[in-house]
């Protein structure tokens, strides 16, 4: 039940009936106050904890910005390159959150607090002030009053006509005051209604306007995801395959550390300790030594050379080079040489008999010691039996293996597939096993394969060629890498480039069944990159270039119909790349460079006299008309026959989307990964829709008629819709009580921002409130009796 309205002429007869709704008014006045105390608080709290909290979201995201990949080698991948650049994107992006959260923070206040303290001061304060001048107002009236009614009545007939208007007048004053009071406290119950809501309205609509930005920024941000997902699949399985090749260097090199030599290096190199006789006696000096056999060149670095000494690194021509018989001096493991440089013999002493060995075979000395080579297996041949071999796997595999779910990628039993080695590569009968036969399943096969193809004794790319496929991978512009590698493929010699063609075109048919094996070609890249290249020298250099033999066989498989349609034209050499400082071709993921969405205004904005409002938004764009009601926009529809291309679902596992992505699938143009999103399922609306309201009656787009949806088939996800939006009334234009003509907060709003019953209880108040103004001027008129 609501309260009784307070009568203007109630005011004179100040009766106990209108003493007690008045009570009633003044409680409710009170609890007001107290609810926009709360309001005040908790909203001051609440935008205290979102400006908290946007201060340690920029702080993380200072945190991401400052730290910078450092990565082993000399040239990044493409997929590195996105991964390098990725906490940077990560940084921009929340920077552009909190940039809009800090323009959302900075309008709370004034669109939440400052009202509504504002109304509490102006209105609700100046009615506590009319409360305490008619309650003195009362008491000085009814006080005087119980003094003239105990005057006696024989008193002369001056004194009681000049207290009968003293009593008049303190009696108009009291009614006057009840009269102010009872229209303040009523005009404040009545005003209460748009001036609190007002303001909350205002500060929702700019926090759900931030939260739509946000749902369009994730909508951006998805194209962005699932490209950087890939780039982290594919520098996955790089590494997994240089980890590999990595603990195999390691454990070969733990069985003998001085097998591995690198080309262009020292024939051998290490500690020596040298003799050094001085006029005092002998010492022996510690050197690090490099000799160069083809040359005959000894380099000695002196090691424990003493403050002050002028001694520096020594260059010597070998001329010979003796082992020192054990009996001939008191230390063990030396040997004698003679340089061109000195006269005499020089001293030198190993660290074990087997490091003398190794010195002394490598400068070829008199006593050569032969150590026994490193247990291997038998090299394989790229022979007859050989290619027999490949193309009995190959027809194995695309007649019952081709479909198998990660063909190439699963490992075969060692036992099986030594087995089959055994058998095709047997000398009495080689080739003579049915590869058809249900004895060998398509992990044993593809193992075999890839084994035979990595213990040849040449790689098919051959030696000769890997520092130069390497180095065209490495290129940053795609055209070179892929002129290079056609030009270098027909260097290679006619056994190797026709089984490389062999596999490749194998390779091909692989992939086009990528969506039931999900064997892309960045997959099959990463399986027969080290199978196919292969560096000379077994060091952790060469096992960090893998990834980019990687890249080769990838583009072999992409390019196939290119590469292998003839010859370029001039195949004498690659094409020259192009200076560094060009332009990179490739341009790395991003999503912070796209272009700026535009921004709606915030609701709560003054209205100028034509209606339209003129405000700039956050991108600097002008917009003229007047905010239009939050409309959201429907969601396309899902296809009948499954999900849209160029849609793909956030939630597609990584393994699966890289197939797709790269066969068509689910096509992202370079443009969507640098944040442009081309696809039209990927767009999204602004705040504010374009598209006119429905009109009553009409059906709407997807069979809704009247405004009311059809029926949701099942399985599909529920769309939010806003309810029909009815045509806006015309603005109010009601003469406003110069109060409120001070608060242009309260009314600068447009008709279309304000629902109408809003804008009718405005108008039917004001002017009741103007009627009663105009009407109670006087209060002789108000007064019934009083003829005084």
């Amino acid at each position: 039940m609501g309260h009784p309205p307070l009568e203007f002429s109630d005011c004179y007869l100040d009766s106990p009936d209108f003493r007690e709704r008045l009570k009633c008014y003044e409680q409710e006045l009170e609890r007001t106050n107290k609810f926009i105390k709360d309001v005040i608080k908790d909203g001051n709290a609440l935008i205290a904890a979102i400006r908290s909290y946007s201060s340690a979201v920029q702080k993380f995201s200072q945190t991401l910005q400052s730290f910078q990949f450092d990565f082993i080698g000399d040239t990044l991948t493409d997929d590195e390159i996105n991964i390098a650049e990725s906490f940077k994107e990560f940084a921009e992006l929340l920077q552009e959150v909190e940039l809009e959260r800090s323009m959302m923070v900075q309008n709370a206040s004034d669109l939440l607090i400052k009202p509504l303290e504002n109304f509490r001061k102006e209105q609700i304060g100046f009615t506590k002030e009319r409360k305490k001048k008619f309650e003195k107002d009362g008491e000085k009236f009814y006080s005087m009053l119980d003094r003239h009614l105990h005057l006696s009545s024989k008193k002369k007939e001056s004194q009681l006509q000049e207290a009968d208007l003293q009593v008049d007048k303190e009696r108009h004053n009291f009614f006057e005051s009840s009269l102010e009071y009872v229209y303040q406290i009523q005009e404040v119950q009545e005003s209460k209604k748009f001036s609190i809501v007002e303001p909350v309205l205002a500060f929702l609509h700019s926090l759900f306007t931030y939260n739509n930005l946000t749902v369009e920024l994730t909508q951006d941000f998805l194209p962005y995801k699932q490209q950087l997902q890939l780039s982290l699949q594919n520098t996955r399985n790089h590494f997994s395959s240089t980890r590999e090749e990595l603990e195999d260097l390691k454990k070969r090199m733990k069985e003998a550390p001085l097998t591995c030599k690198l080309p262009g290096q020292p024939t051998i190199e290490g500690y020596l300790y040298t003799q050094e006789k001085w006029a005092l006696g002998i010492s022996w000096v510690k050197y690090y030594c490099q000799y160069e056999k083809e040359a005959k060149t000894l380099r000695m670095t002196p090691m424990d050379q003493k403050p002050g000494a002028k001694q520096g690194t020594l260059d010597l021509t070998l001329k010979s080079c003796v082992r020192r018989k054990t009996d001939s001096i008191d230390k063990r493991f030396c040997f004698d040489i003679e340089t061109n440089e000195r006269s005499g013999t020089i001293t030198l002493q190993a660290l074990s008999e087997a490091n003398r060995r190794l010195w002394m075979e490598a400068m070829d000395g008199k006593e050569p010691i032969y150590h026994s080579p490193i247990t291997k297996q038998e090299e394989m041949e790229l022979n007859e039996v050989g290619f027999k071999f490949v193309r009995k796997c190959i027809n194995a595999v695309e007649t019952k293996g081709i479909s198998t779910e990660g063909v190439y990628r699963t490992v075969g039993s060692n036992i099986q597939v030594q087995k089959l080695l055994n058998a095709f590569f047997d000398p009495k009968c080689p080739g003579d096993v049915d590869l058809q036969s249900s004895e060998w399943d398509i992990k044993t096969i593809t193992s075999s394969l890839k084994f035979y193809l990595r213990n040849l004794s040449e790689p098919v790319m051959t030696y000769k060629l890997h520092k130069e496929l390497v180095l065209a991978a490495k290129s940053e512009n795609l055209d070179y890498r892929l002129g290079a590698i056609h030009a270098l493929v027909y260097k290679l010699p006619d056994k190797n480039r026709e089984m490389l063609e062999l596999l490749i075109r194998h390779l091909v048919n692989v992939c086009e069944h990528s969506r039931e094996n999900l064997m892309s070609p960045s997959n099959m890249g990463v399986i027969f990159g080290p199978t196919l290249m292969r560096a000379q020298e077994d060091t952790v250099a060469a096992m960090m270039n893998i990834k980019f033999q990687n890249i080769v066989v990838e583009i072999l498989i992409e390019h196939f119909g290119k590469i292998y349609s003839g010859p370029p034209e001039d195949s004498a050499a690659p094409p020259v790349p192009p200076p560094r400082v060009a332009a990179r071709r490739h341009k790395p993921i991003t999503i912070s460079k796209r272009p700026l969405r535009e921004r709606p205004v915030f609701f709560g904005a003054s209205v100028e006299e034509s209606g339209d409002q003129l405000s700039q938004t956050p991108n600097g764009s002008i917009v003229t008309e007047a905010p239009r009601p939050l409309l959201r926009s429907r969601l396309p529809a899902p296809r009948p026959g499954g999900e849209e291309p160029g849609r793909p679902s956030a939630e597609l596992e990584v393994g699966k989307l890289v197939p797709r992505l790269q066969d068509g699938g689910v096509k992202l143009s370079s443009k969507a990964a640098n944040g442009v999103v081309s696809s039209p399922a990927l767009r999204t609306s602004t705040l504010h829709a374009r598209r006119p309201a429905p009109r009553p009656g009409g059906c709407g787009r997807d069979g809704e008629y009247d405004g009311v949806p059809r029926p949701r088939p099942h399985g599909d996800k529920p769309v939010i819709m806003r309810p029909p939006v009815r045509p806006p009334d015309p603005p109010c234009r009601a003469p406003i009580p110069q109060k409120l003509e001070q608060r242009p907060d309260l009314i600068a709003v447009t008709a279309e921002e304000v629902p109408s019953s809003v804008v009718a209880s405005r108008t039917k108040f004001f002017e009741t409130a103007s009627r009663r103004t105009s009407s109670s001027s006087s209060p002789q008129g108000r007064i019934p009796g009083d003829e005084s």
